[in-house]
């Protein structure tokens, strides 16, 4: 039995406005401070209280999708009405997508309409992470997930269910410097944490609720909670 991806985690300084803020963005539902996804996304988000405060850019950000310019300008509007901002990530002026960071500061960017890349793909396009082609097979043989994109460094898998692409852009991308604040919360058997070892992750220890913490080829931190 492969391992699931049951959640995609965010630190956050205040989980509960974190939660608000995004079901009124994604049309989520929430329990606590987990958002419950009422699309095809597979996966949840679980807003975990961490005492440091934001600093330097994620190396994972959701990528919005937009029907037509009216609903970008709709959703941008929307992510600022509820105190979201827009940023400078150096982005070009002749760049069509629109750059925005939560009230926390965590990254996202809503793509303009016609992208061919994210058709068929929900409201949720894309999470994309700043890393290595080899993270990217790693995480496609981790999930189960096929390869929908491998050319040159960058790569890309999706659930075979649908829901968002997960990306990789490949070199150059930033040196990590701590902790990440957005992780991927896996669950399966015990047998499960060997393999992912034997795909070439590293065990860092278990957490205090039992959960198996590992990082992937990258040092990416994620964790496993095993199910019997």
């Amino acid at each position: 039995m492969t391992a699931t991806l049951q959640a995609l985690g965010f630190d956050a300084h205040d989980p509960h406005r974190l939660t608000r803020f995004w079901a009124e963005i994604l049309g989520w539902e929430s329990d606590g401070t987990v958002l419950i996804p009422t699309d095809d996304t597979g996966f949840r988000i679980r807003f975990v209280a961490a005492g440091e405060l934001k600093a330097g850019k994620n190396h994972a950000h959701f990528d919005l999708t937009s029907e037509s310019l009216e609903g970008q300008r709709n959703t941008v509007a929307r992510v600022l009405d509820l105190g979201g901002r827009r940023i400078d990530i150096g982005q070009s002026p002749e760049e069509e997508h629109v750059v925005l960071a939560d009230p926390e500061g965590n990254e996202f960017c809503v793509i303009e309409p016609g992208n061919g890349f994210l058709a068929e793909c929900g409201f949720v396009g894309a999470l994309a992470c700043d890393g290595s082609r080899a993270a990217g097979h790693f995480w496609s043989k981790a999930l189960d997930w096929p390869l929908v994109w491998d050319e040159g460094e960058e790569t890309a898998i999706r659930s075979p269910h649908g829901g968002p692409k997960i990306t990789w852009g490949g070199p150059p991308f930033d040196a990590k410097t701590g902790k990440r604040r957005v992780r991927f919360d896996l669950g399966g058997p015990p047998a499960e944490v060997d393999r992912l070892v034997s795909l070439g992750a590293t065990r860092l220890g278990t957490g205090e609720d039992g959960r198996v913490e590992l990082a992937d080829p990258d040092g990416n931190e994620f964790s496993v909670v095993v199910t019997r």
